[in-house]
């Protein structure tokens, strides 16, 4: 069998999936899937809050929606500080840089036993304009045919309600946190 780039959660997730949950690349063996960190991008326009998500790419969660979304996220290894994997990994996904007042929200764990921990923060991009970095994952399914996907191939701006049904369901207490924040500094 031919070895595996694997350079994102997703692609990963999709060959587990696809080669009967076999992990291909050693290097990433007791490390994938452990732990993320991501950003929740926040605007508020005319007074209302709207978050930034990303939708996963590639053929198997081509027509997922809802349930799918994700804040821009990535792994890390336990000698690199979260933050600075999180900045990264928005960087690698959206091809834009985020600065700010970074808000911590804690950590959350999503079904597949992975723990993300987020951090939220002031900013406004252009969702049409992200530009993701790519990963090889084999598709069909035990084909032996590696094809080239976007890591996300489309993001948007969300108010926080529409945007807790297009999130990974445990990830939406970010958004609950980020509301909190935001009502408890408005007074």
């Amino acid at each position: 069998m031919a070895k595996l780039t694997i350079c994102c959660y997703f692609c990963w997730l999709i060959n587990n999936i696809t080669n009967n949950m076999q992990i291909k690349n050693s290097t990433f063996k007791g490390r994938v899937g452990k732990q993320s960190a991501g950003i929740l991008l926040y605007r508020m326009i005319d007074g209302a809050l709207e978050v930034f998500l990303v939708h996963p790419g590639g053929p198997f969660f081509k027509n997922k929606d809802d349930g799918s979304w994700s804040i821009p996220k990535g792994e890390f290894l336990d000698d690199e500080e979260a933050l600075t994997a999180a900045r990264r990994e928005f960087m690698e996904e959206t091809g834009q840089a985020v600065d700010g007042e970074f808000i911590e929200l804690g950590s959350i764990r999503q079904k597949s036993g992975k723990t993300v921990y987020g951090w939220a923060v002031e900013g406004d991009i252009d969702h049409e304009t992200v530009v993701s970095n790519t990963c090889e994952i084999e598709w069909p399914p035990r084909s032996g045919r590696q094809i080239t996907i976007p890591e996300i191939d489309r993001a948007g701006w969300f108010e926080p309600g529409m945007a807790k049904q297009k999130i990974n369901p445990a990830q939406a207490t970010f958004i609950d946190k980020l509301v909190s924040y935001i009502e408890t500094k408005q007074g």
